[in-house]
């Protein structure tokens, strides 16, 4: 599908857009920065918060490379693509390593290629697909074609699931996935709280309703819930920042309020 013909909807704020003017990116409009800054008026750390989720990717996927020997991932809710991705990461550790990454964003789509620039000795794909579609995922070809099921498989849900806002939904997605991988697998992921800013959670969540997009931040309890039956790695679910944080992060110094999110990484038994 060419980039001609992809309905960017310059027009109406979107969640992915506004994420990467948070994150200082250019692929953004007028529509997502208004959006923005409402967002921001309420919650001023929002840019802290995504580049915390962005290194919290960052360091899960590099820690399960090099330290649990995965060599392939399932990146669901891709995002636009801002570079190191997931698989630039995972390659700088295993060069092999064979990623495949899923959105149904079309601005996603529009930026694919990005995606797809794999080191020569390993693999990166993009699938179109619904992550409140699983079951299609997992069954889709080029996924089958690019990974092993066989072998572990590391998936990660960055700042996708408080997007679910319906509870059962979440939980299908989540339990779809993790009966189809193999033992050995792991689970990453990172989600939206109320826990340490309650009222500019709230404000948050109302401005993001206000253009369209509906967020359900959860507690830890039920971020926790995600992972049932699987091993939760140390250090358990924590904020993203103090998931095992570089030393010299100049980061820690965060609050977990500015954060105001979870990350926690499970494997499956």
């Amino acid at each position: 599908m060419s980039d001609d013909a992809v309905d960017l909807a310059m027009d109406r704020a979107h969640s992915a857009r506004m994420y990467d003017f948070y994150l200082g990116g250019i692929t953004n409009f007028p529509a997502d920065r208004e959006a923005a800054a409402k967002a921001l008026a309420a919650f001023p750390s929002a840019p802290i918060a995504a580049r915390l989720n962005r290194r919290f990717m960052h360091r899960s996927t590099r820690y399960l490379a090099a330290e649990l020997g995965i060599r392939q991932f399932l990146d669901i809710g891709t995002g636009i693509p801002t570079s190191p991705n997931l698989h630039e990461i995972a390659q700088e550790v295993v060069p092999s390593a064979r990623v495949v990454y899923i959105d149904n964003d079309p601005i996603v789509l529009a930026h694919a290629r990005a995606l797809l620039r794999s080191h020569p000795d390993g693999t990166t794909t993009y699938v179109e697909a619904d992550a409140r579609d699983p079951q299609r995922i997992l069954d889709h070809p080029t996924l089958r074609t690019t990974l092993d099921f066989a072998e572990p498989i590391g998936v990660s849900l960055i700042a996708l699931l408080h997007f679910l806002p319906d509870e059962e939904a979440a939980h299908t997605v989540v339990d779809e996935v993790k009966k189809a991988l193999p033992s050995g697998s792991t689970l990453a992921i990172s989600h939206a709280t109320p826990d340490f800013a309650p009222e500019a959670i709230a404000q948050v969540t109302r401005a993001y309703a206000a253009v369209g997009t509906h967020v359900r931040p959860r507690t830890r309890d039920e971020v926790l819930r995600l992972f049932t039956g699987w091993d939760l790695l140390s250090p358990g679910l924590v904020p993203t920042h103090r998931w095992l944080p570089d030393p010299d992060d100049p980061m820690l110094t965060i609050t977990d309020a500015d954060a105001s999110c979870y990350a926690g990484v499970a494997r499956k038994p």
